[in-house]
């Protein structure tokens, strides 16, 4: 990166840290300068991850948490009052593939909990505690191109999403004031150790070849993204939806 954004003294909340994209989201502002509080239910995954952090020199502690569950959300924020808070990414996030003709009521309301509901709560959270300090801040809602444009047997993240992404925008308008800004990153297909075996399979590389870039993105490729979003350089920008997705969205039909 030829660039450097600087986030020292900034303190970052990212939930779903435990692993897949929230798990770079906390190492890349943590190298960028920020402390991070990385959160999820998986808190062996989060001390190893908190670890790697400060062996690499930055500052990280892992904090249990359940987006899905309100005392978890209210007694997290009740331990990172105390140390404030400038950033939060909200990443948590899950999915069910699966034809709506066979979506179940459970899996409909887990994904819809956790992505929409979930997101909700916590930069509600997360909004409150920054008008309370009274020097403002940012919010990053991880949705998805799936939010702006569908496929096929994702009905319940695509409706998460599309969620998030409009959540987005009504908590930007109404927190401005308060110089809390809150946008959507929204990547396209990412490399992950989930999905790599899907996408070496002949269906995952017929789904590249429609990529314009004709590859799938690496988690590096969504960081200048982030950073604007959370620093100085990106002040500006509120109610934005950005989508990092290697052209994607503007493929055609």
């Amino acid at each position: 990166m030829a660039f450097r954004i600087a986030l020292d003294g900034h303190v970052a909340l990212v939930t779903g840290a435990s692993s897949g994209l929230g798990r770079h989201f906390a190492q890349v502002l943590a190298q960028a300068g920020a402390t991070v509080i990385v959160g999820a239910r998986r808190i062996n995954a989060l001390n190893d991850l908190c670890g790697k952090i400060v062996d690499g020199g930055g500052q990280a502690r892992a904090l249990p948490l359940d987006v899905t569950d309100r005392a978890s959300i209210e007694e997290a924020f009740s331990d990172i009052a105390a140390g404030g808070l400038d950033i939060l990414i909200n990443n948590a996030g899950v999915t069910a593939t699966k034809s709506v003709l066979d979506l179940s009521e459970s899996e409909w309301d887990h994904v819809i909990d956790t992505n929409l509901k979930g997101s909700f709560l916590v930069a509600q959270a997360a909004a409150r505690l920054m008008k309370t300090q009274g020097r403002g801040g940012a919010i990053v809602n991880i949705a998805s191109i799936l939010g702006l444009r569908v496929a096929g047997h994702v009905a319940a993240y695509s409706a998460s999403k599309a969620g998030v992404v409009q959540l987005t925008k009504s908590m930007a308008l109404e927190l401005a004031r308060y110089n809390i800004r809150v946008n959507a990153l929204c990547p396209g297909y990412i490399a992950t150790e989930l999905n790599q075996n899907f996408f070496q399979s002949e269906a995952g590389q017929a789904l590249v070849r429609r990529i314009p870039q004709r590859r799938l993105g690496q988690p590096a490729d969504l960081d200048g993204a982030l950073l604007l979003l959370c620093s100085k350089a990106g002040s500006y920008i509120t109610g934005a939806t950005l989508a990092v997705d290697g052209g994607h969205l503007v493929s055609s039909l």
